[in-house]
């Protein structure tokens, strides 16, 4: 009864209650989404594995670089949109709620668009400078290009669980990605195994399921009126609302794109080693993304729990919660890391059986593996900064990690060595720098200073769990 009530009132107030339990009980349904969105590439990867062939395997994993470049395109709009719909909601300001949402809608459909037809012109050129072998080329370009064509299905999936997940909402979206997740997986099959489309009907399944995740938050957000008001005739951006959306989320564009920009260069890296390395390295990051999910859902629970927080002008509330937040990443990254370690090849071997490939992926994971503790660190802060509007030391962090640590590494060692050894260390190596130095942040303490809201908030009864 209690779920069928928090799915009926739609969101969750995290200004209350004891700190982990909130953060908690919000991850959850956050990372069992996470999980499932997950699923429609990692899907992809095993049908055309197991279906197509390792030149498609191949072609689909380089496709996922380009992708996150053009997404990052859109970073800043939705970490925006997050910060300012947590803050407002735990300032109980509901008039400047609503004129987010409106806005942040609007400039979607402008960006969506952009991107769509950019990505479909660009595709080409994009995989050239990346040196696709020849053998993939055709392959990862349909892929793309068709991607691309409803990539704005995909925004607005994101926009509208990033509005649900400000308001504490995890549990909605997780609904939708459930039946998105069946949706795209039994079109995989058809489109694959039935149609003989190839490349070209799993990246159909994904766009057609992705649009339904799409309409269901739309229909989602706007019964929601109790917590904000949605009408179609006032879908437009408020020029202030906008602007300071953009503020928020231009160091959070930047971030995704030096990070986007930094694993295309990496992966023509990969590239240059053949089609065995790259469908080594799509099964790792496939896998990779499972391991890392929990790091990552933490971190954007504690983006929500900081903002709520610091517009309810609760920041020692803040400060504990980031501090059971690091506890629950770190135990349940401790966890994964040996899990992986131990069990590494068979995970791969659902992948596939080339015996060249699962070497390859193998040797990978086992030199990553020890990094996720410190990706755990990096997440959850930056999640705490990001929730009180400080975005600008998240994106610093990744600067410096990704262009000043990971690209030399790899190059460097790569070079000397000849093997592709130095694409996996780089990143090792990046991952607990960029722990070092989000704690050295943190515990400076500056980004305390930058919520968008100052005015007092209406005194609440006292919470004794706070």
């Amino acid at each position: 009864m209690n779920i069928l009530n928090r799915i009926a009132h739609g969101s969750r107030d995290m200004t209350k209650g004891t700190p982990w339990k909130a953060i908690l009980a919000f991850s959850l349904p956050l990372l069992a989404g996470n999980l499932l969105q997950q699923l429609y590439n990692t899907v992809d990867s095993i049908v055309v594995g197991r279906y197509v062939g390792r030149e498609a395997l191949a072609a689909v994993g380089t496709s996922f670089p380009p992708m996150m470049l053009m997404f990052a395109l859109f970073m800043g709009i939705a970490t925006g949109t997050n910060i300012m719909v947590a803050q407002y909601f735990g300032a109980k300001d509901n008039e400047s709620l609503s004129k987010t949402v409106h806005t942040a809608l609007s400039l979607t459909a402008i960006v969506g668009v952009f991107i769509s037809v950019a990505g479909y012109f660009f595709v080409p050129t994009l995989l050239k400078w990346i040196q696709v072998p020849a053998n993939v080329f055709d392959m990862t370009r349909t892929y793309l290009q068709i991607i691309f064509l409803g990539h704005i299905a995909s925004l607005y999936y994101n926009i509208l669980s990033g509005i649900l997940r400000g308001l504490g909402d995890s549990i909605t979206p997780l609904i939708f990605l459930m039946i998105s997740t069946a949706i795209n997986i039994v079109l995989d099959l058809v489109f694959v195994i039935y149609l003989d489309l190839g490349v070209a009907g799993v990246a159909l399944a994904t766009i057609i399921a992705q649009s339904c995740s799409a309409i269901f938050g739309f229909f989602r957000i706007r019964q929601m009126k109790g917590v904000l008001r949605i009408h179609l005739r006032e879908l437009r951006p408020d020029r202030k609302l906008a602007l300071q959306m953009i503020r928020l989320g231009i160091p959070a564009g930047i971030q995704q794109s030096t990070f986007s920009i930094a694993n295309l260069l990496v992966q023509s890296l990969i590239n240059s080693f053949g089609d065995v390395i790259m469908a080594g390295m799509n099964i790792v990051m496939r896998v990779d993304m499972f391991v890392m999910m929990p790091n990552m859902t933490f971190g954007i629970a504690m983006t929500t729990f900081s903002g709520q927080n610091v517009g309810a002008r609760k920041m020692d509330r803040v400060i504990k919660g980031a501090a059971d937040g690091l506890k629950l990443g770190l135990g349940v990254s401790a966890v994964l890391t040996v899990l992986i370690l131990v069990f590494g090849r068979a995970l791969i071997h659902v992948f596939t059986n080339d015996p060249e490939v699962t070497v390859a992926g193998v040797r990978a994971i086992r030199i990553i593996a020890a990094g996720y503790l410190g990706v755990t660190i990096n997440q959850i802060l930056a999640g705490v900064m990001r929730g009180a509007g400080d975005t600008v030391i998240p994106m610093l962090n990744s600067f410096v990690t990704t262009v000043l640590v990971r690209l030399p590494l790899a190059y460097a060692i790569t070079h000397l060595t000849g093997t592709p050894d130095g694409i996996y260390i780089s990143l090792l190596g990046a991952w607990l720098i960029g722990a070092v130095h989000i704690v050295w942040y943190y515990l400076r303490g500056k980004w305390k200073n930058k919520a968008l809201v100052r005015e007092p908030v209406v005194a609440l009864p006292a919470d004794p769990e706070t």
